[in-house]
């Protein structure tokens, strides 16, 4: 019987590893997770990872693994490794690459995890017949996938498209990366957070949000859904640092569209529609109109691991 041919996708986070099968049409299966603080070395898990594999394929006959793609932060796509990443307890270069190749002994491919989710939307999801577009992830953190004239934007050095890492704002906050002021620091699920306190913290305005014990950006987001006036406040000061940042994105790249992913996203127009208004409203004439700013296609919750595996299909 001829097997079904399938990839390995990895998805490898600072809380979670989270792996599955995904056929050529993004479908998963024999979805797993371990718990990374569970491994002080990233051999012994490869070596768990290997063997889960195996015992769902030995009770799965009928499916083969072709190929594996992995999906990590500060995972570098030339040389396999992860390298300095501020969120993983296993050394500042981890040969990802190699020590799968050794144990699988089939081709694999690695990239970081904000580079794989643009490859699912490229490949699965919304930008298929796109050849340059952005996708940019708000989670706790802002990472971005650039796609120009259809290829993935690698970098000399590997680490190409780290838009949240640009300056927004000179000696400001001080952000994992070492610097101050970086983007992420202010659009993202931590960012909006201490937007919001910053206004609880300098106003007297009346604000729902000053019974909340703990914000978090879905807290947040649902006082701003409700009409808080400090909760749209700490949104439009989100989406004006995203927007103008957008606007010099643009600039440099001219994209088709820029999708944006991840929980901050979900907010739907709270998050959307202030956001284009800065974008528009900072973009040279000759763009103006032309970039659509779109959600991801991409389910949430699978999304690392269909972008991981997305990587490994487009390649073979």
């Amino acid at each position: 019987m001829k097997k079904e041919q399938k990839v390995l996708g990895i998805d490898i986070g600072g809380t979670n590893i989270v792996f599955g099968f995904v056929n050529k049409s993004g479908k998963i299966s024999n979805k797993t997770s371990l718990i990374t603080a569970d491994y002080d070395a990233f051999e012994p898990l490869a070596k768990d990872i290997f063997t889960l594999v195996n015992q769902q394929l030995l009770k799965n006959s009928s499916t083969g693994i072709i190929s594996i793609g992995v999906g990590a932060p500060n995972g570098n796509f030339y040389s396999g490794n992860i390298e300095f990443a501020p969120n993983l307890p296993w050394g500042d270069k981890v040969p990802v690459r190699e020590i799968l190749n050794n144990l699988f002994q089939i081709p694999v491919l690695i990239t970081n995890d904000a580079n794989a989710a643009a490859y699912g939307e490229k490949v699965f999801g919304a930008a298929k017949n796109m050849k340059d577009f952005g996708l940019i992830t708000l989670g706790t953190g802002l990472g971005s996938g650039i796609f120009t004239n259809g290829n993935l934007l690698h970098g000399h050095n590997g680490f190409g498209g780290e838009f949240g890492h640009i300056i927004v704002v000179e000696n400001g906050r001080f952000c994992g990366c070492g610097k101050h002021g970086c983007l992420e620091t202010y659009v993202s699920a931590t960012g909006i957070k201490i937007t919001a306190l910053e206004l609880l913290a300098t106003t007297n305005e009346n604000s729902s949000l000053r019974k909340e014990r703990d914000l978090t950006g879905k807290i947040i987001q649902q006082h701003a859904l409700e009409g808080d006036c400090l909760a749209l406040k700490a949104f439009e000061i989100t989406a004006e640092y995203l927007g103008k940042a957008l606007a010099n994105y643009v600039t440099i790249f001219d994209p088709e569209a820029i999708f944006l992913f991840g929980g901050l996203s979900l907010a739907g127009d709270l998050i959307f529609e202030p956001t284009k208004k800065y974008m528009e409203g900072n973009l040279m004439t000759i763009f103006k109109n032309k970039v659509k700013l779109l959600p991801s296609a991409l389910e949430q919750n699978n999304a690392a691991i269909v972008g991981a595996a997305a990587l490994a299909w487009d390649l073979l």
